[in-house]
């Protein structure tokens, strides 16, 4: 497993699909909640979606640390559960929407935070056993 510290070459449409195939995870974890265990409740599908978020800041940042991913993820993933603390109405509409209520979710969760940063914590060990090192300007891996 690769520092977490080390920058990534990271292949977009591997992160590309990833995404997608985290969103259906997510979207089937909600769909077939009986066939998990019922302590479970809907942390799948958060855990998934932060999950996402990191996947999709890997199509993005490429280059990036997979510590910088991560934090980037997780302050985008606390971004939007603290979002649900307002109650603006143009905000409220928005989440009466399904794609809305998926991106956005409605009631705060302090719980919540700690199942993004699993979620994350996953993308974190994924990313370290497939995602390669950056190369540097000589063809070599930094050290």
């Amino acid at each position: 497993m690769q520092s977490l510290l080390e920058r990534r070459c990271r292949k977009r449409a591997w992160y590309l699909l990833a995404v997608v195939g985290t969103v259906g995870a997510g979207l089937a974890s909600r769909r077939f909640q009986g066939w998990l265990p019922a302590g479970l409740g809907k942390y799948p599908g958060d855990a998934l979606w932060s999950l996402m978020v990191f996947f999709g800041l890997g199509t993005l940042f490429r280059r990036a640390s997979s510590i910088q991913l991560s934090l980037g993820a997780l302050g985008f993933s606390f971004g939007i559960e603290a979002l649900k603390l307002c109650r603006a109405p143009w905000l409220a509409s928005i989440r009466h929407t399904t794609l809305g209520h998926l991106v956005f979710g409605s009631v705060f969760s302090w719980q919540n935070l700690v199942v993004y940063a699993i979620g994350i914590g996953a993308g974190m060990i994924i990313e370290g056993l497939f995602a390669a090192p950056a190369r540097t300007a000589g063809g070599h891996h930094p050290r």
